[in-house]
């Protein structure tokens, strides 16, 4: 039976979630409130470019044309490759650009009812049985998320609203052809069976550092932006902006590290950039470390018999302890090498935690080249701060008595996915309920769907070492969910097995927990989905492959 399906979002995972609904006979909608797709990727710093060799990041059945012949594609390759495969599976006619998301709000049992529930929605269906119609006139609209079932307090399924608010630039008013113009917004009703959040968290809300009265931004006589607007800027307007400016970039992350190097470029020595960070990181020059690619290292299945997985048994939780001398040597493997290559002990810079603490924090990012090159000549500073204030003529490091001049800061300091997350959500228990305990991961099932908010499932959210590739197995496994292939455990049954990925995440990710990144247990992770669904999780030919060759997206092109 054909579905309404509403997914938020046409990034990677808002795509993929739109292909394989319609693969299934679905009927989906894609809101996405940009003029284009691609999410993440519409947007960058000049520089940026892939951050994992691109055969980890393809979808399953469009590789990358041959014509893209470097190992990390730039921004525009990038989009160009996204765009592409919008084309090739005629997804863009189901997207409605310049249409932003303003809430979703569930309407069917009351949150008493839905607490006693022990199945996902009342039944275990991701659908109810009735049918959601859609609503006519207008050209934008108030769209609903419903399958019918009225509100109140039976114990079935119902629906939700979905929020949205689109705008239209009219040339001219009341018809004329003069200039100027206005915008217009119009309303309609439509009803959706089921929504798929893809919004990610990387983009949206920034993360601002909070700062005592009178030592903020407020006092400083310079300016203050996030990364976030500084990439949302062309490439010539966001050159002009750091011209001949002391610059002062906060963070130590990719966005960092990519907007120093503009910085210096602009400037030089002449003004240095400095960056300010409060942790070191093992960000990486390259996926070599001496000569050996990492991914068999870190993404094969000999590398994660090494560490202790959610839901292992006696035998393979032995073979993990057994291994963990493995384990070490990989992760200082790895460090030696970043620490020669990129000279970190000349620099202050190496990090206290492991390197697997790093990949299991989903935190590793690559450096751009040249970039310790311009720390030693002096066009790049680097600054340890655990933390800052700000000043009239700058910045003061705790701990310092010297102010730290600037006349721009960059507070490259990430975003607040989980309030973004959030956000969506009208009802402030299910705002609580996505977001869960602040010392735990979000509570997905699958990283995908949470147990307790019926008829909805999120992607994208939880981070790997392949955001493309990840997704691309979430959304096909949510297709089949859809699809009536299996069905949920109980929702006690989901809730333990989400409170053994989070045991997992806190161990291997120690001081540099981040919430939900199934960091260095990929192939595990793919395996659970794969058997929901019945396929074969072993994907290789012959036993010798399946332990030591790397997993890639190409080894589930086929059920």
């Amino acid at each position: 039976m054909e579905r309404k399906v509403a997914i938020i979002g046409a990034g990677i995972s808002g795509l993929l979630a739109c292909k394989y609904a319609l693969s299934k006979g679905h009927r989906p909608t894609v809101f996405e409130a940009q003029s284009g797709l691609g999410g993440v990727w519409t947007k960058t710093v000049e520089i940026t470019k892939l951050q994992i060799p691109k055969p980890f990041y393809q979808f399953s059945d469009f590789p990358w044309p041959d014509s893209v012949t470097e190992v990390f594609p730039d921004q525009n390759q990038v989009l160009e490759y996204i765009d592409s495969y919008a084309r090739q599976f005629d997804l863009l006619h189901h997207i409605r650009f310049d249409t932003k998301v303003v809430s979703i709000d569930y309407e069917g049992a009351s949150s008493e009812v839905q607490q006693a529930w022990a199945l996902w929605g009342g039944t275990g269906e991701p659908f109810d049985s009735k049918g959601g119609k859609c609503g006519d006139g207008g050209v934008v609209e108030w769209w609903w998320w419903s399958s019918g079932g009225g509100g109140g307090g039976s114990g079935g399924a119902g629906g939700g609203d979905v929020v949205v608010e689109e705008w239209w630039w009219w040339s001219g008013v009341d018809g004329g052809s003069g200039g100027g113009g206005v915008v217009m917004v119009v309303v309609v009703v439509c009803q959706f069976d089921f929504v798929i959040i893809c919004v990610g968290r990387f983009s949206g809300i920034p993360n601002i550092p909070e700062f005592p009265q009178g030592k903020g931004p407020e006092v400083f006589q310079g300016k203050v932006i996030h990364s976030m607007d500084y990439a949302a800027m062309d490439y010539a307007t966001a050159k002009e902006l750091v011209k001949g400016k002391r610059v002062a970039v906060v963070g130590l992350q990719k966005s960092a590290l990519d907007i120093a190097m503009e910085c210096s470029t602009a400037n030089g020595m002449d003004l240095p950039c400095t960056v300010i960070y409060r942790t070191e990181h093992w960000n990486i020059p390259d996926f070599q470390p001496w000569g050996v690619p990492l991914a068999y290292l870190y993404l094969n299945r000999f590398s994660e018999l090494s560490i202790h997985k959610p839901g292992e048994g006696p035998l393979l939780s032995l073979l993990a302890t057994l291994l963990s001398p493995l384990r070490w040597a990989f992760s200082k493997f790895v460090e030696s090498h970043v620490k020669h290559k990129l000279k970190l002990v000349k620099f202050g810079m190496v990090p206290k935690h492991s390197f697997l603490q790093e990949l299991s924090s989903c935190l590793t990012s690559t450096v751009p080249d040249d970039f310790y090159n311009r720390v030693e000549k002096g066009s790049i500073r680097l600054k340890k701060a655990p933390s800052f204030s700000f000043c009239k003529e700058g910045i003061l490091i705790d701990g310092k008595t010297e102010t730290l001049k600037a006349d721009l800061v960059i507070l490259a300091t990430g975003f607040n996915g989980v309030k973004k997350l959030q956000d969506i959500f009208a009802s402030s228990s299910f705002q609580d309920q996505i977001a869960g305990s602040p010392d735990k991961t979000v509570p997905l099932y699958r990283e995908c769907i949470h147990p307790r908010i019926p008829q909805l499932a999120v992607i994208g959210f939880s981070e790997s070492f392949a955001n493309l590739y990840t997704s691309e197995m979430r959304c096909r496994w949510l297709a089949e969910l859809l699809d009536g292939t299996f069905k949920l455990p109980s929702i006690k049954e989901m809730e333990k097995d989400i409170a053994e990925w989070d045991e997992y995440m806190k161990q291997y990710s120690d001081k540099n927990y981040r919430r939900s990144c199934i960091g260095a247990l990929h192939i595990w992770y793919n395996d659970q989905l794969c058997k929901d669904m019945g396929w074969n999780p072993k994907r290789k030919k012959g036993f010798v492959a399946e332990l030591f060759e790397p997993y890639s997206p190409m080894d589930y092109a086929c059920p």
